[in-house]
């Protein structure tokens, strides 16, 4: 290389142009914003994630209902989707109907290879759960997905404590099924730093629920459980902005704080009894059971 190309280069590139002469410009990070008027504080792009059934890439939104679904990332044409599939997202909220435009979503569960294919079939969903089930095989071939297995731990000995692993909460008198115990529900709320609030939302500075029994169905027409009382986590005896803060899912600090954006969706699920019936108990968790070692 001469001594005058060099020159050259050394020039351009001290002067904060590239070779062609176009400016050097330094990338800036942008800050995700929730818009006050937005029906939902969840954050978009952090609700990528992939299937553990089969492995491919799906978006959790939230329903109607506040419930999560699960959707196919990118939309179709919609004659292709039978219209019991068709669903469309407006301002972050996924609704389970057409809303007329020649595009829609479908959910997740109706492409997913690992589960029973719904009928009946277009041709077209039918090759795309084809092109899914190869992408499927292949990260089984890779080693990448690893299919979930049924937990075969032996049950340890000892007395241990009756901890529902997903107990009933009951606040703003709604009944709700947690998805995980009690003192280990997280905070959903963004930290500074872009990543979920490591807290619990059962926290020392604030008062906590109390366990209690409340009868099973809490209707007259629904069918009556046999098992008449059920044990619940009460909450309605604390202020209104605390189980608030509760059906939020935040702790303390983030409840103080409504500026801060959601990363994960809320755990909260409506009870049902008879679709719940197996979370159902009788047993208040305040004492120890001991399970007995089986005799060989």
């Amino acid at each position: 290389m001469s001594t005058v190309t060099f020159a050259v280069m050394s020039s351009t590139a001290s002067s904060g142009r590239r070779w062609d002469g176009t400016p050097v410009r330094p990338y800036r990070q942008r800050a995700l914003r929730v818009a006050p008027d937005s029906p939902t504080r969840l954050v978009r792009s952090a609700q990528s994630s992939r299937c553990r059934d089969c492995g491919n890439r799906i978006d959790w939104y939230t329903r109607t209902d506040n419930r999560p679904v699960s959707l196919h990332p990118h939309e179709l044409d919609a004659t292709t989707v039978p219209v019991a599939n068709r669903w469309h997202v407006s301002s972050g909220i996924a609704h389970p109907a057409d809303d007329g435009t020649p595009w829609c979503r479908i959910p997740h569960l109706a492409l997913c290879p690992a589960r029973p294919a719904p009928t009946p079939l277009t041709s077209q969903i039918a090759a795309l759960r084809r092109h899914l089930a190869l992408h499927t095989r292949r990260l089984l071939d890779t080693g990448t997905l690893t299919p979930p297995t049924p937990d075969t731990t032996p049950p340890a000995t000892g007395p241990e404590p009756c901890r529902p692993a997903r107990p009933i909460v009951l606040l703003l008198h709604t009944r709700y099924l947690a998805a995980q115990p009690v003192d280990t529900i997280q905070c959903v709320a963004q930290t500074r730093r872009r990543h979920r609030c490591t807290h619990t939302v059962l926290s020392p500075s604030a008062p906590p629920g109390t366990w209690t029994f409340i009868p099973a169905t809490s209707s007259r027409r629904q069918l009556t459980i046999p098992d008449g009382l059920m044990a619940i986590y009460d909450l309605t005896h604390l202020t209104y902005a605390e189980q608030l803060r509760w059906r939020h899912q935040r702790c303390p600090h983030h409840a103080a704080t409504p500026g801060a954006a959601d990363l994960a969706l809320c755990d909260w699920e409506p009870f049902d009894p008879l679709l719940h019936h197996q979370h159902i108990h009788n047993r208040l968790p305040t004492t120890a059971r001991h399970r007995t070692q089986a005799r060989t």
